[in-house]
């Protein structure tokens, strides 16, 4: 089927399902659209159950979009409701049937998608990119693309852009695989089931570090903005929207959930998480009793302390730093003798008296500090002290930054290496920069953890619905 030809279908698809959809559900032109929303008491978000845009988390509901979506619904004073739909043609129906106010996908939308939305202001840059494997093919330049099929999930502007691409490279070909997720896609890539996937920035960025062996090959035409959209007919419901995004305020949650979800993805190398993820296989499995047994005595999760144990010692007894730290928690000698730490070599001990001292900091740490932020001040402390932490936390409210969140304190621990800073402060300098990477490192050892102990990698080397014909 010739390109062209497939996209209109797609698109009359859109349309066709939409009209369906209105004309059966008898909707109400409504004279103020925001007010029957303030009335009802609820903003229905339409988006994606990933993790760029909503997931649960240890600590419940999280993910960029869905609490983006959850600051603009507590700014007009109403409940978030979620509504999960994962193909982009299904939102848009949605929308125009009324079963949601705001569709926030993680992804953008293509002209033709748009022609059906009121799309709000742009405010996160991605790119397409090709992503292979390494030791998979090698692809330098856009027409390296022709002698292979580019499998990708559906989406508008994607399609939009190979269509217009395929006008000088015409043999380029992709195969849209409907039942999986992009996030399947690149695991396909990774266990070399598929040679090449096409993703958006932001997926590949927050998968990355599960898949160190994934490489981006190729990033395809201009960079696009992320985008709300609503109904167009939701007039003020769009303006509330614009406006709040217009607000400096907004731009500041913004930039710190860029902060919260990617920043510490960046301080990593393939080799970094190649062979982090081998020891997951080789080392971890000695030492994992210990960490579940001490986890559970101090009420912490077992995954956290193994990342952490990871990041101090690589899960090796033995370690020793310049500095006089050792053991597989790399505590000191005073921190050990306070937990009641004989032989800081003795493996199992220290885990146990690590994980004492972690449980404890977690403790002092103010209770009104929501999680995961409590715990990941835990961890800084665990590193720079906790004096150096309630400095951090005195400095940031100091200059207007909120002090109990991490991305408040994250954000001012470097400043205790400046005098102008430091001096004014009880512990006076401490090295800041390195507590914000070690509570990064720890976060990144411990989704890549998660992510190999709790899910099962599935075997697609036999999926049937890989055999489609291409477009």
């Amino acid at each position: 089927m010739r390109v062209g030809r497939w996209v209109k279908k797609w698109c009359c698809a859109v349309v066709m399902c939409v009209l369906l959809l209105i004309s059966g559900c008898d909707r109400p032109l409504m004279q103020n659209d925001l007010e029957a929303l303030l009335s009802r008491g609820e903003l229905v978000l339409i988006t994606r159950n990933n993790s760029a845009c909503y997931y649960e988390g240890p600590h419940g509901p999280t993910g960029f979009e869905y609490e983006l979506a959850k600051a603009f619904a507590d700014d007009l004073g109403v409940d978030l409701r979620l509504k999960v739909i994962e193909e982009e043609a299904d939102m848009i129906a949605a929308l125009k049937s009324g079963q949601g106010d705001i569709i926030a996908a993680g992804f953008p939308f293509g002209t033709q998608s748009a022609k059906l939305l009121a799309l709000g202001p742009g405010y996160q840059e991605v790119e397409q990119q090709v992503v292979g494997r390494r030791g998979g093919p090698e692809i330098k330049s856009v027409g390296a693309l022709e002698a292979y099929t580019l499998w990708m999930t559906g989406s508008s502007a994607r399609i939009e852009y190979l269509e217009a691409l395929r006008r000088d490279f015409p043999n380029i070909g992709w195969q849209i695989l409907t039942a999986y997720s992009a996030e399947d896609l690149l695991q396909m890539v990774w266990n070399r089931s598929l040679p090449l996937t096409v993703v958006d920035s932001n997926t590949m960025s927050m998968n990355h570090h599960y898949y160190p062996e994934l490489t981006v090959m190729l990033t395809l035409g201009r960079p696009q903005q992320l985008t709300w959209a609503t109904d167009p007919r939701n007039r003020r419901l769009k303006a509330a929207m614009d406006k709040w995004f217009d607000r400096k305020e907004t731009r500041g949650i913004i930039d710190g959930l860029v902060e919260h979800y990617y920043s510490h993805l960046e301080s990593f190398d393939y080799v970094d998480l190649a062979r982090y993820r081998r020891r997951i296989k080789v080392r971890l499995p000695k030492y994992r009793p210990y960490f579940e047994a001490a986890a559970e005595k101090y009420k912490l999760d077992w995954k956290l302390v193994a990342a952490q144990a990871y990041q101090e010692s690589h899960w090796d007894p033995q370690a020793e730093s310049y500095t006089g730290v050792r053991g597989i928690m790399m505590l000191t000698r005073e921190t050990s003798v306070s937990m009641g730490l004989d032989d800081r070599m003795d493996g199992e001990a220290s885990i146990f008296a690590g994980a004492r001292y972690l449980a404890g900091l977690h403790r002092r740490v103010d209770k009104k500090v929501p999680e995961p932020d409590r715990t990941f001040m835990a961890l800084a402390a665990y590193n720079i002290g906790f004096g150096h932490l309630q400095d951090a936390k005195i400095l940031a409210k100091r200059l207007g930054k909120p002090e109990d969140s991490w991305h408040g304190v994250r954000s001012v621990f470097p400043l205790l290496q400046q005098k102008k800073y430091y001096r004014t402060l009880e512990y006076r300098y401490a090295r800041g920069n390195e507590a914000v990477i070690y509570v990064d490192r720890i976060r990144t050892y411990y989704k890549m953890l998660q992510s190999i102990v709790d899910t099962a990698e599935p075997d697609y080397s036999n999926d049937d619905s890989l055999l489609f014909p291409v477009h």
